[in-house]
């Protein structure tokens, strides 16, 4: 395992740590900076974006060749750090504690620093790795900066020991994320977007834990951890592979839980039933192939499991807010631009 100890407050620091342990090149678009990680250690980048208001965006999307711990400086008290993992596992720990807190695919998790002064990240070799940390400084708060200043309430003062909370399923930050990675504007344009694009992503994260504290979610999920580790692979299995066949029965002999517990499962981590999920992850499928291929739609429609075009043309238009043929023609002219 490499160890790669850095300091998130200089940039200078933190990509020469990188460099240094783990090789790779730097690429720089305003105050975006894009470190390309060396072949020798995996494929992949990671990315860093300071924004206004004393905010910041760390992104991982990267497949490692062996396993990377990464040690980031902490000052106590003046941070509060929002994760998400749209594909994959992120694991954290406080200083040099054993014990780590594993965000899954589609999971939430804020993370402040009370006591300790370090945060390490556990990065696993060969898994695809797509995970995002919103990092909030609440230190040297001005008037005009509230939301800093709610965030302190809420996840630092009064508090006597480490936070963190590794929160539910939340479907709508993948979709966002996925909208962050896709921005292809120079400028201002730019860092506009990817502003907006971050506080929606925070004020959902916010959401999500102030939903999970209200309902208790877990508490009252009759599902145990090995259970619901079973229902995660479901999840990540359709989403692989979301032409295949997902009815109820074939997912109970894949893995030995009951319809009942499968779709309790599928409700508690994705908001959806294995049907709604299903659908949604062929929806998502067929919006890459339109902007990646040159199927039509017809053939998209079909390779997807789906029985009807004009059925797939009404939900597409109703997630999407465009007619699937309008949508292709959008991706052909702004690759044609």
């Amino acid at each position: 395992m490499k160890q790669v100890p850095s300091n998130i407050d200089n940039l200078n620091s933190f990509f020469k740590n990188l460099h240094s342990e783990i090789g790779g090149t730097l690429t720089t678009i305003g105050k975006e900076c894009i470190f390309e990680i060396d072949q020798t250690i995996g494929n992949g980048k990671i990315r860093f974006i300071p924004l206004a208001d004393k905010i910041s965006f760390l992104e991982f999307d990267i497949v490692l060749n062996e396993d990377i711990e990464l040690t980031l400086d902490a000052k106590i008290g003046n941070y509060v750090n929002f994760a998400y993992c749209s594909k994959g596992k992120l694991s954290h720990s406080f200083g040099n504690s054993n014990k780590k807190n594993t965000i899954d695919n589609f999971q939430t998790g804020i993370i402040s620093n009370i006591n300790s002064k370090k945060n390490t990240i556990f990065l696993s070799k060969d898994i695809h790795i797509q995970s995002s940390i919103i990092s909030v400084s609440t230190s040297e708060i001005d008037e005009d900066q509230k939301i800093n200043s709610a965030i302190k309430d809420l996840f630092i003062t009064n508090k006597q020991n480490d936070f963190a909370h590794i929160g539910s399923f939340n479907l709508k930050i993948a979709e966002y994320i996925k909208q962050l990675r896709a921005i292809d504007k120079e400028g201002v344009v730019r860092s506009l977007l990817i502003k907006g694009l971050v506080s929606v992503i925070l004020a959902l994260e916010i959401e999500q834990h102030n939903t999970d504290v209200e309902n208790a979610e877990y508490a009252s999920c009759s599902l145990s951890k090995t259970e619901l580790k079973s229902v995660n692979e479901l999840i990540d299995y359709i989403t692989n592979y979301p032409d295949l066949d997902h009815k109820l029965d074939i997912l109970t002999s894949k893995i030995g839980l009951s319809a009942a517990k499968i779709q309790e499962g599928f409700k508690m981590t994705t908001g959806l039933t294995v049907c709604e999920f299903t659908r949604y992850a062929r929806l998502t499928k067929a919006e890459e192939l339109m902007s990646t291929t040159d199927l039509n739609i017809s053939e998209i429609v079909y390779s997807l499991g789906f029985t009807s075009r004009s059925y797939f043309s009404k939900i597409f238009k109703d997630r999407f807010n465009c007619a699937p043929s309008h949508y292709k023609k959008k991706v052909k002219l702004a690759v044609s631009a």
